[in-house]
């Protein structure tokens, strides 16, 4: 049995039945993923001057749950996916970053029309896990994703001086970013110079560090032919993108500082050369003022969409 989800509204409620179907489907027709897959209407591609708009979600597959004060708020998946499609309904957002279960909802949804569409391929590193450096590839493969069409595939980068781990991850990032390559699909790395301290990880955003941490992802694999940066938006953004030549989208991370605060500093940033666009998922997933749609058209305003010449 198979159950058309395309003209699925976008509308927030509390009806609890309201995804039922993709249970219904995943149980009765599988299949209906990757068909979902093959008849998607792609991306029309990357051009020089437009900045891409990516909304992530990604972030609960490595039990990362919590917004601010809140420890369990991504954990609802029918308020995670009603926010999802509120934000990928607004033509300015380009795609998608996500683990290999929302995005197989968002397929079944039809909400990923003419989008960009990147998978998240190492997921072992929970949060809070004693060896949350041995950041395993648990998600996406390469493979997978030249199956389901996609772009390209992200990978989270924590790189510990201290810790032994660090060595294995980012041997399996090289041969992950070759993967890609051999498919011709996007590698976006998100490095991150790390420290675990009173038993927590903490990456550190010094621009020092945030430098370092670009230098020793970019040269990672084979190739860096289609190897993307992810990076966090700090200080002295202008010496963190001399240090790189790859296409580099900005991450937002969990919201720290009022909206207007976080707006003017991404604004900042995305004016500076070999900035692609924003990946965004929780500051505007999750506004402290519940208005998802309100912060999605704002943060599209920062964004260059018009289209210039190649040289």
């Amino acid at each position: 049995m198979s159950i058309n989800l395309r003209t699925a509204s976008v509308t927030v409620d509390d009806d609890p039945r309201r995804y039922a179907q993709l249970s219904t489907i995943r149980l009765e027709d599988p299949d209906a993923v990757a068909r979902a897959a093959n008849a998607r209407r792609r991306h029309p591609g990357l051009k020089p001057g437009r900045q891409n708009f990516i909304v992530a979600a990604d972030h609960p597959a490595r039990g990362s749950l919590a917004v601010g004060s809140d420890p369990v708020v991504m954990a609802d998946r029918r308020q995670l996916l009603d926010r999802l499609q509120i934000a990928l309904a607004n033509p300015a957002v380009d795609g998608v970053l996500a683990s290999a279960d929302i995005m197989d909802d968002l397929l079944l949804l039809g909400a990923l029309e003419g989008k960009l569409v990147f998978g998240s391929m190492n997921r072992g590193g929970l949060a809070g896990l004693v060896n949350e450096f041995d950041d395993r590839f648990t998600g996406h493969t390469a493979a997978a994703l030249q199956a389901l069409g996609a772009d390209g595939g992200k990978m989270l980068t924590r790189i510990c001086l201290g810790d032994p781990d660090t060595v294995s991850l980012l041997e399996a990032t090289a041969k992950a970013i070759d993967s890609l390559a051999e498919r011709k699909l996007i590698a976006m790395v998100e490095p991150f110079l790390s420290v675990r301290e009173n038993g927590k990880v903490r990456n550190d955003l010094s621009t020092n560090a945030v430098i370092k941490s670009i230098a020793i992802a970019q040269g990672l694999g084979s190739t860096s032919a289609y190897t993307w940066m992810k990076l966090p938006v700090v200080a002295e953004m202008e010496r963190v993108m001399a240090a790189t030549t790859m296409p580099t989208v900005l991450l937002g991370g969990d919201p720290d500082g009022t909206q207007d605060e976080i707006f003017a500093s991404w604004q900042a940033a995305l004016a500076l050369p070999g900035v692609q666009g924003l990946t965004v998922g929780r500051t505007l997933l999750y506004p402290a003022d519940g208005d998802v749609a309100g912060a999605v058209a704002t943060a599209a305003t920062l964004l260059t969409h018009t289209t210039e010449a190649s040289e």
